[in-house]
């Protein structure tokens, strides 16, 4: 019999490699995504100093209530979170995929985050 593997442990597993050899610095954080089935969530986390300096989510964007789990929010999400960085003085950091493939809504809140300003 084959035992079907989880999707999310073999996620877990692949962040732990990338986590490996992402580190975050004070001088270049680590922009960290997860994504969930209805909200994609983006932090700017210090590794050194263990602090969360900048958070945005599809929770903070009002005007698209109908569409969190789409590409179009994730992008804004992006967006919000390079916007949040660069006023704290933030302007280059680290992409953590989170063990994510880089396409669709991880992919759209990169872009985003490069629109707005941040250097991935």
């Amino acid at each position: 019999m084959f035992k079907k593997v989880s999707k999310n442990l073999t996620r877990k597993k692949r962040h732990k490699r990338v986590r490996g050899k992402v580190f975050g610095t004070p001088e270049r954080p680590r922009l960290n995504v997860y994504r969930s089935l209805t909200n994609i969530y983006a932090q700017i986390i210090d590794d050194v100093a263990g602090l969360t300096l900048v958070a945005a989510s599809t929770l903070d964007i009002k005007d698209q209530e109908g569409n969190k789990g789409n590409q179009q929010a994730a992008k804004l999400v992006g967006e919000l979170v390079a916007k949040r960085a660069l006023e704290k003085g933030i302007d280059t950091v680290t992409f953590d995929r989170g063990g994510y493939i880089y396409h669709g809504r991880v992919k759209a809140l990169a872009e985003g985050a490069r629109e707005a300003g941040l250097k991935l």
